[in-house]
């Protein structure tokens, strides 16, 4: 089946996503807090965590959601995997290594108030709540494939916006070229950022165009609720068509540069780990293959799509560049 041109599900109604507890309470879901997931670590070079955290929030109890979404599918006819799935098995290195662990540790962790600050090569640097995001931009659900480094996979109902229509809004100088990432720093209450052998906080990066095209979303909430803090909130990048690693969670700084900003993973790895990331089933990572991954909840393997199946949308974006070497 030949993919849509933005890969989807229904339009979640733009005048319900006022804000994120005054949508939840008009579809019925909860009346305000949040609980969701998705793959992939996160990480950075060394900063001060005066400069790095957002707004102090107060923790509190998070009452049960009971999970809706318009779609049943992606665009391929691939079933969205279970709320239960996509919230109990993450990548989320700031907490735990341990994926099953992740959502007991981040329970807790404060996601609202959140503010981002978007600042570098741009004409009008701002700081942005989360709140103030949803309601200018609008949030839409978007069913998309996620393809983790380790094999692994899901298909997750995001809601989000297109990460264009934020660096719109502060006017990105003519000579920005990239985008750095940069996740909060909060060692007392993320317990893996005690482990010394990361450059916290997790940074990560994409190329300007990358950025602009609009498969590229900022999430705030999946299967029709907030964005869980296992999952990244208050906000994550997602990048449909690379591993889950550069869709950093939990960010706080937006940065826009002239050079290739230094990412977490190929800092750390840089042999493993190369600053595109694009999901290529040609290019093995040297500890295992990456032709076929595991779709979480299905019995056996399946074929690894090119880009994870967005060639079709994103493959001009690398035109007379080898794969091979920019992994």
């Amino acid at each position: 089946m030949k993919p849509d041109p933005i890969p989807s599900s229904e339009i979640t109604p733009k005048d319900l996503y006022l804000s994120r507890r005054e949508f939840l309470k008009t579809l019925g879901l909860l009346a305000g807090g949040a609980v969701l997931a998705a793959c992939a670590p996160k990480l950075a070079e060394t900063q001060s965590a005066a400069t790095a955290a957002p707004r102090p929030a107060t923790a509190s109890p998070r009452p049960a959601v009971t999970p809706f979404s318009r779609a049943t599918a992606d665009e391929l006819g691939d079933p969205l995997n279970s709320y239960k799935d996509i919230t109990n098995y993450n990548n989320y290195y700031e907490f735990t290594t341990d994926k099953q662990g992740v959502a007991v540790l981040a329970r807790d962790f404060p996601t609202s108030p959140w503010d981002v600050q978007v600042h570098g090569l741009v004409h009008r640097p701002r700081t942005f709540s989360v709140d103030e995001l949803i309601r200018k931009f609008q949030p839409e659900e978007r069913v998309y494939r996620l393809r983790c480094v380790e094999a692994w996979s899901m298909v997750i109902p995001w809601l989000g916006f297109p990460l264009r229509k934020l660096l719109k809004e502060v006017e990105p100088a003519g000579s920005a070229r990239y985008v750095r990432f940069e996740a909060v720093y909060q060692p007392e209450k993320m317990p893996g950022q005690k482990v010394p052998f990361y450059p916290w906080p997790y940074q990560e990066g994409l190329r300007l165009d990358e950025a602009m095209h609009d498969l590229t979303i900022l999430a705030t909430g999946l299967y029709g609720g907030e964005l869980p803090p296992q999952n990244g909130g208050g906000i994550r990048l997602v990048v449909p068509w690379k591993y889950g690693f550069k869709s950093i969670k939990a960010i706080i700084k937006i940065e826009l540069t002239a050079e290739q900003p230094a990412t977490l993973w190929s800092t750390v790895a840089p042999d493993e780990y190369g600053f595109y990331a694009n999901v290529n089933p040609r290019v093995d990572h040297p500890r295992w293959s990456q032709r076929t991954e595991r779709r979480i909840g299905e019995f056996g393997r399946r074929d690894t799509l090119m880009f994870n199946g967005y060639a079709e949308q994103v493959a001009q974006l690398y035109n007379g560049m080898d794969l091979r070497l920019y992994y």
